[in-house]
């Protein structure tokens, strides 16, 4: 269930998921994943493949009920989610794939959040005349007009190239940055997960479960490369050490 939790905190205590196989067996996806999280926190979750990372967003979204355990969430709080496809209506301009979901929104603040995202020239475009950075930078639009206090980031920058990805990685830095909300990212780029998160929980294998917390001290801008190299390594030792054996 996912009642009103505490003022501005995320409580996850999602003791038991599994899945049905076609052969009748239970497949556990994830076991005893527990955390918490405050506003204005970001947090990233690192893991292997295929360990349950997007059923345990489902799941805190409430997209998801068939669990056991608890979600509690902010009272009355809307949930922006940005998926590992931007799924936008094809038949639908930006503008108006972004105004269906946040049908109040001023034109002051729409035209804000076009402008941090660059997506002002594009407003009339159909998904089809978009790139695919393009395409990933509206449905982060549409996340954040409905002013969300929990963000949600299923992979949002996959199969984009480097240079674009730490692009995009900046603007959404600067989106969280200036609104009082509790973002939760999942990624296979350590890296992005050092630049963006406040807080770095490393998943182990199905049936996934938390295996280490790490706190990330200092911001991306002042983060040295010997810094990032050194959590890199850390958190490589920490995944191999919770691998299952070969």
């Amino acid at each position: 269930m996912c009642p009103a939790g505490e003022s501005g905190l995320l409580d996850v205590r999602i003791e038991r998921k599994s899945f049905v196989r076609a052969s009748g067996d239970h497949l556990e996806v994830l076991h005893d994943v527990a955390f918490t999280l405050a506003r204005g926190l970001v947090g990233a979750f690192v893991g292997p493949s295929g360990c349950g990372k997007t059923t345990m967003l489902r799941i805190i979204a409430g997209l998801d009920h068939a669990f056991d355990g608890t979600v509690l969430r902010e009272s009355g709080g809307a949930i922006g989610m940005v998926f590992q496809e931007p799924r936008l209506l094809p038949w639908r301009t930006v503008d108006d794939n972004v105004r269906l979901v946040a049908p109040d929104a001023t034109e002051n603040k729409l035209s804000a959040l076009f402008d941090v995202l660059e997506l002002a020239p594009h407003r009339l475009h159909y998904p089809g005349e978009l790139s695919l950075g393009l395409a990933r930078r509206v449905a982060l639009a549409r996340a954040f007009a409905v002013e969300p206090s929990l963000l949600i980031l299923d992979e949002p920058f996959v199969s984009l190239d480097h240079a674009l990805a730490a692009r995009l990685r900046k603007e959404l830095a600067k989106l969280v940055e200036s609104r009082p909300l509790t973002t939760l990212l999942v990624t296979h780029d350590v890296e992005e997960a050092i630049g963006l998160a406040d807080r770095l929980f490393l998943l182990s294998a199905r049936p996934a479960h938390i295996v280490a917390e790490l706190p990330i001290e200092s911001c991306d801008a002042t983060r040295s490369a010997d810094q990032v190299a050194s959590i890199k390594a850390e958190v490589a030792r920490l995944l191999k050490t919770a691998a299952p054996p070969s």
